[in-house]
């Protein structure tokens, strides 16, 4: 057993967990099924994690501790910018676990690296206290929002079963009556998928800023 909690970490296992919800989907992810992955029992597990919702958050806080926070350069503004393109360059590539990061922000280290990061950026700019917390968490969740509504995106993740979602909701929206939805229809293609992923979400996450430049 001694032997298994020392190459069994809990690093390791939550590198093996992310890797199967980027694969088939946070539905997938149970104890069970991890322990199978890693060829031990539920009980090697349990000695890291004491159920799923631990590790779910062990998830989470892997992605904020993945977020690198830019240099102080700039102004206050474009440095929230550089803040928030960080949080995205740690989240847009696992999309299926995205959703987690919002609501446990504050339980971890990582996560109260980020917030205070961003709260002080917010404070830098004029804001009270009490305004940085409702600003800040709003531009946190809409950013991680970015990635969980992008067009195209959904909870089925192998390639094939994102194809065909795709190519459902584009047939479905394609085929509305062009004379009572005239613009869902001209932008049918757009809706469905995302034609051009960089351009999507710094226009995301320019619209967040100006927002709070324009409440300054």
């Amino acid at each position: 057993m001694a032997k298994t909690r020392e190459k069994l970490s809990r690093d390791t296992i939550v590198e093996g967990a992310l890797a199967l919800v980027d694969r088939e989907g946070l539905d997938a992810l149970t104890i069970r099924r991890l322990a199978q992955d890693h060829s031990v029992t539920p009980m090697a597990l349990y000695w890291h994690f004491k159920d799923k919702h631990e590790l779910v958050a062990g998830l989470a806080e892997r992605l904020l501790a993945d977020v690198d926070l830019p240099a102080a350069e700039g102004s206050w503004h474009e440095r929230l910018r550089a803040a928030l393109v960080a949080v995205l360059a740690a989240v847009r590539p696992h999309p299926a676990v995205a959703g987690l990061v919002p609501p446990r922000i504050l339980e971890s280290h990582a996560g109260l690296t980020v917030a205070d990061h961003v709260l002080g950026l917010l404070r830098e700019g004029g804001f009270t206290a009490e305004e940085a917390a409702e600003l800040g968490g709003y531009l946190l969740s809409a950013g991680v929002t970015l990635v969980t509504a992008e067009p195209g995106a959904t909870d089925a993740h192998p390639a094939a079963s994102r194809d065909e979602a795709v190519a459902r909701k584009r047939t479905a929206l394609a085929a509305l009556p062009a004379d009572r939805f005239p613009n869902v229809s001209a932008a049918s293609d757009a809706l469905a998928d995302c034609g051009d992923e960089d351009s999507y979400f710094a226009r995301g996450v320019d619209l967040l800023v100006s927002g709070v430049q324009g409440l300054r």
